[in-house]
């Protein structure tokens, strides 16, 4: 382990409160607390529609700052629902502004997909990242079914077996860091 923790922007794909979603990345900061400096983003839904109009040299102060945090980052760690067979739109919307820029070319990007099915989502965020050029591999990706029945209102992993898959995307993302 380096002693120098690794700066980590962890962004939340669901607006609600307490999400699970949200309740996942509480609880990988506070599981890694010794080796990452988690930053934990929540405000995708105060980043307006994208527009290619206004993605210029001036962008809205919203998607500058996003794209800092995101710059600024050693990685990204991702976790989100899947409304509707896909990504919520506010997340689409929030990595669409990501296109033009380079920000998150080859930067080590952990995706974890909680939701009652999430397959589709899943799929449309692995599309996203790739196309936006982030460095994943298989094992930084998890697909978690169910997540209310794994994870209680508080934020506690309940479920072993997510537990283990969490700890184990968790150790492919750091040796991506790593290799960064």
């Amino acid at each position: 382990m380096s002693s120098t923790r690794k700066k980590i922007v962890a962004i939340s794909g669901s607006t609600r409160a307490e999400s699970v979603n949200l309740h996942i990345l509480k609880a990988i900061a506070a599981m890694y607390e010794d080796q990452l400096d988690c930053t934990i983003f929540t405000g995708i839904d105060h980043i307006p529609h994208f527009n290619p109009d206004l993605d210029t040299e001036t962008p809205p102060v919203a998607v500058t700052a996003f794209r800092k945090l995101i710059e600024e980052a050693d990685g990204a760690i991702i976790c989100t629902p899947e409304y509707v067979f896909s990504l919520p739109g506010s997340l689409k919307n929030a990595l669409e502004w990501m296109v033009s820029t380079i920000i998150f070319s080859n930067k080590p990007t952990a995706l974890i997909t909680a939701s009652s099915s999430g397959q589709k989502a899943h799929e449309a965020l692995q599309l996203v990242i790739k196309t936006i050029g982030a460095r994943t591999s298989p094992e930084t990706s998890l697909l978690i079914g169910a997540p209310k029945t794994k994870i209680s209102v508080k934020g506690v992993i309940t479920d072993e077996t997510t537990h283990r898959q969490i700890r184990s995307l968790m150790d492919a993302f750091i040796s991506l860091l790593a290799e960064h």
